[in-house]
């Protein structure tokens, strides 16, 4: 089967889960503590207006009504409005969406940078002082939670040593955002050529994306060291070296390519870690993102911004799926045939 034919297969499998997915959050949302409608009415309102409330928002009907409702307005491409900003979920979202990206492709940047080649280093040496520097990584990434991590990194780097700007969001108050053109104020600044804003939103962008590598480094590093070893001990790698091929070319043509496989896998899952793990670092750092914007939401009972929220998720990762595959067909084209 080609790429092509893989990719439309994975869609089609997709379908069932996104669906499941509307299905549960739909319930879990409803089972949430509170009531929307009395939180936007205010303490001071009245019984009767807040059942006028629940009767804009549709919360007053069956649980079967609403659910049908709401799949109609997602078939429109209506995901609801948000009680607690009084603007479109699919607005929201597509507004913040870029900040959470960029926090997490900068922090998984940062982290296959440093782990990809530790892990390597760590199978090649084995023993030596690399390979315990590599495990102390992988025990530190695996015990310290995010906030943890973060809030220690606010402390030393920005309230000890001055180093760091104060965690206030995406860009200090002595600057404006940029045209907006990818969404990433990095670099849109660059695009703008508005040189200080790029250094100032690099310079916020940084202990954030710290945190969450920190927190990334740990699964890649240690797979990457374990699909090393078991890539240097197979049979065709001495069949290389006996062959005479070079010990650079054996390490990184035979045995990192064969190593890329269960690699790419623990990028994707850690990719999904990564936006969970969004919500705590986005509330230390202030960072206006969709992790923050969720826990706004669930903290009201805003159903249809927590709805909006999960089902964009759960589109990422449909998408961050497709692109893994893609990647075992470029990596390893045994992966189409097998298909």
């Amino acid at each position: 089967m080609g790429s092509l034919g893989l990719i439309l297969a994975r869609v089609l499998q997709a379908v069932p889960t996104l669906f499941g997915i509307v299905v549960v959050t739909f319930l879990l949302t409803r089972a949430l503590p509170g009531d929307p409608a009395a939180y936007f009415a205010g303490a001071a309102a009245t019984p009767e207006s807040i059942a006028e409330i629940r009767a804009q928002l549709g919360t007053d009907q069956p649980l079967p009504l609403q659910f049908v409702r709401y799949l109609k307005d997602l078939g429109s491409g209506n995901l609801g409005q948000s009680v607690s900003t009084g603007q479109p979920v699919a607005s929201e979202l597509l507004r913040r969406l870029p900040a959470s990206l960029e926090l997490t492709l900068t922090a998984l940047l940062i982290s296959v940078s440093v782990a990809i080649p530790l892990g390597v280093l760590a199978a090649v040496r084995q023993d030596t002082w690399i390979d315990q520097l590599c495990r102390f990584v992988v025990t530190a990434g695996v015990s310290l939670p995010t906030f943890f991590t973060g809030l220690l990194l606010v402390y030393v780097f920005y309230f000890l040593l001055g180093w760091a700007p104060a965690p206030l969001g995406r860009l200090d108050m002595l600057h404006i955002t940029p045209p907006p053109v990818t969404g990433f104020l990095v670099i849109d600044s660059l695009i703008a050529r508005e040189w200080s804003t790029a250094w100032s939103a690099l310079k916020q962008l940084l202990l954030p994306s710290i945190t969450l590598a920190l927190f990334t480094l740990a699964p890649i590093a240690r797979m990457t060291r374990a699909s090393m070893l078991q890539a240097l001990a197979s049979e065709y790698l001495r069949t290389a070296r006996a062959a005479g091929l070079s010990s650079s070319r054996v390490l990184m043509v035979y045995a990192f390519r064969n190593a890329l496989l269960p690699v790419v896998t623990t990028l994707g899952m850690v990719f999904s870690f990564t936006l969970g793990a969004n919500v705590l670092v986005e509330k230390v750092f202030a960072w206006p993102g969709i992790g923050s914007f969720a826990i706004e939401a669930l903290v009201v009972s805003d159903y249809a911004a927590v709805q909006g929220f999960v089902l964009s998720m759960a589109v990422l990762f449909v998408l961050l799926n497709l692109v893994i595959d893609t990647l075992y067909t470029l990596i390893d084209p045994r992966v189409r045939i097998d298909g």
